[in-house]
Formats: structure tokens, sequence, C-alpha cells
């Protein structure tokens, strides 16, 4: 039965191939699932071309897809929702500036924008982007990430300390924390809620509805800025990620028959993450 939902055949390609574990996936599978939220055939095999010849899909000798290389950064970040915890260290009150990070083409400063908003930064000025120095590794590890997501060489990734008071309450302010919160809450009752409607659903309507919620859920995840217990209270981001991890587990397994049926083995529940779509993922 196909149910109706926003989402571009080229988003979807991808994601559905994010979740292999190894190997490649058949066109007719991805057409197949596809068909499920009501997504041509025509516009299926329009977006693989065009995702070919971005790199971003890469194609075997059997005519099989699977992720490209250009690809991988970005979902690398991606799969990291898991233990997101892994990914912080106490906050000393430093920050991370990045300067001039807008320098260079249009796409340039779209990639430089979008790896900005991915690791959680905000605009304090018009040429300086800042977050809390809370991530694991520090400057020098998100100097690398940023560089990895897009952020154009022009762009000064530096540790910043000792801001003027005024400043400083600014920066705490750049972030909305109640809206992070409230977020959080969201989505943990949209997966308890899915989690019980999936039980009498068939698995092509289960697999339609755990993609679109599981998707928003890690959306939400993705994006996170990750911010230190002052500024936002953890446990309610961890309670998001406990909540996705049996949501996911739950997912994988309504659609492990399709995915095994066309012999691709998967490591994640398809989601609609849209995070592999440049400029998509909100």
């Amino acid at each position: 039965m196909a149910v109706a939902a926003r989402v571009s055949a080229r988003s979807f390609v991808l994601d559905l191939l994010s979740t292999l574990r190894r190997g490649a996936m058949p066109v007719r599978a991805l057409v197949e699932a596809a068909s499920l939220f009501e997504i041509a055939e025509g516009s299926v095999r329009v977006a693989l071309t065009r995702l070919l010849a971005e790199g971003l899909v890469e194609r075997d000798e059997r005519g099989q897809y699977r992720l490209g290389a250009a690809a991988e950064p970005v979902r690398a970040r991606v799969a990291t929702w898991r233990d997101l915890g892994a990914q912080l260290r106490p906050w000393s009150g430093a920050w991370i500036g990045v300067l001039d990070a807008r320098a260079g083409t249009r796409a340039a400063q779209r990639a430089g924008e979008r790896a900005l908003r991915m690791l959680g930064f905000r605009a304090l000025t018009k040429s300086l982007a800042v977050r809390p120095d809370n991530l694991a590794g520090g400057v020098a590890r998100v100097r690398d990430e940023l560089a990895a997501l897009g952020l154009a060489p022009g762009g000064t990734v530096c540790e910043l300390r000792a801001l003027d008071d005024v400043t400083e309450a600014r920066a705490r302010r750049l972030w909305d924390a109640d809206a992070l919160v409230a977020g959080y809450r969201r989505h943990v009752r949209a997966i308890e809620a899915s989690t019980q409607r999936l039980r009498a659903r068939s698995d092509e309507r289960a697999m339609v509805e755990s993609f679109r919620v599981g998707g928003a859920a890690l959306r939400a995840l993705a994006t996170d800025p990750l911010l230190p217990e002052p500024i936002v209270p953890a446990p309610e981001r961890d309670a998001l990620v406990a909540a996705m991890r049996g949501y996911d587990a739950l997912g994988r397994a309504r659609w492990s028959a399709f995915l095994s049926r066309h012999g691709v083995a998967h490591r994640a529940a398809p989601i609609d993450s849209r995070a592999l779509v440049r400029g998509d993922l909100r």
C-alpha cells in the first residue's frame, strides 16, 4: 500500500543505501521500496544517475549501488547518534570559534554553513561562529571534522577564552535551550506512540512509518548542538537517544524481510535522515 510522504527520490536513495552493512543494493529493491512512498521508478533512476555523477553513490560490476566516498563524511557523522556521550568532554567554559567561514563561492559558502550547522555552531557576529568547547578532541578534532564536512580551507578554527561578560551571555543565548528540550520530549513521545502502532501494522505500513518517525528523530540528533550541561540538561537528550535505539531495532525488524529478500545486509533501520542531501538536513 502506498503511503504519501514528503521525501525526495534523491534523499530516499541515499538514506536507504546508508543502511547497508556491506555490499550493494539492486535497482529493483530501490524501486520497490520507493514505491511505498509514491516515488516513481523514473524518479529513482534519475536520482541514481545524478548521484553517481556527483560521487555520492557508486555502481559495482553487477550494476548494484552503494554509497560513494563523497557521502562518507556525513554518513559517519550521522551514525554517531548511538553514543553521543562518547563525543563529549567536561566544559571548561572555553569556546571554539570559526572566522571567515563564508569566504569563497556561493556553493562553498553553503557547504561551510552546513558543516557548521552539523557541528552545532551559531553566528555570534557576521564573521564569527561559535560553540562551546566541550567536544572530545577539542579544537583539533573539530577543525578536521569541519574540513571533512565541507568547510573551505579559508576558515580559521580556534579556541576562544575569557570573553567579556556581555559577550559570554550573548553567546550562551545563541541556542534556544527550551526549544531543544521540548524537541527531545516531542520526539520521545512520537517514538513511544509509533512503537504501539507498529504492532498492528502490516510490514509495508510499518516500513513507511518507521522511516518517517525515526527519520524525524534522527534529524534532531544529527543536528543537535551537543551543548554542555550548564546550557541544556543532558538527561533530556540521553532519553531521546535511548528511545531511538529501541525504535531503530524495531524498525530494522520490520524492514528485515524486505531487505533479506533482495539479499541486502543492513546495519540499521532505513530512516528519513535527509542528512546526505546537501542543504536538506532540517
